[in-house]
């Protein structure tokens, strides 16, 4: 038991410091980036504010999964996991993993159609290979979960 609660807390210091470092990588570095990308090649500049919205709209998604993990591990600390609620939190998740996975692919496209160069295809592949395992293995862990929280409430029904 005091793994586990020594386990939570770690986690959620690592999930709290991460958001916070998110926050000013959404807000001032990812536009500033892609501002002065505009500046330096103007033949480029109409990919400012798509690619700025894309990459803010990623970080939000692992904003929602780190949102939905705290509260996940919440409901493990109150021994609360195996209840319909945390199937709410979960599919958050893969719903926030899922948006960002499409947008991905849409964006491996268009790079791909463009591209004179392998290297950026196969960066978005292997992060596109990414996503979509992480994503898959969500909807398995969900899955997992269900079944779970059947059996236990089944066995409390029994007790």
């Amino acid at each position: 038991m005091l793994t586990e609660r020594l386990a939570v807390t770690a986690l959620r210091v690592v999930l709290a410091v991460l958001f916070a470092v998110l926050i000013p990588f959404e807000t001032l570095s990812l536009p500033g980036q892609f501002a002065y990308l505009a500046r330096q090649n103007p033949d480029e500049a109409y990919l400012r504010w798509p690619s700025t919205a894309v990459t803010v709209f990623w970080v939000v998604c692992v904003q929602v999964v780190i949102v939905a993990t705290w509260k996940l591990l919440t409901l493990v600390r109150r021994d609360r996991i195996f209840t319909e609620g945390a199937l709410v939190w979960v599919d958050v998740i893969v719903w926030a993993i899922a948006a960002a996975w499409l947008t991905l692919v849409g964006v491996f496209l268009w790079v791909g159609l463009r591209a004179d160069d392998p290297g950026p295809i196969v960066a978005f592949f292997l992060m596109t290979a990414g996503v979509t395992v992480l994503g898959l293995l969500m909807v398995v862990m969900r899955a997992l979960l269900r079944q779970a929280t059947t059996l236990r409430t089944d066995m409390e029904a029994v007790i």
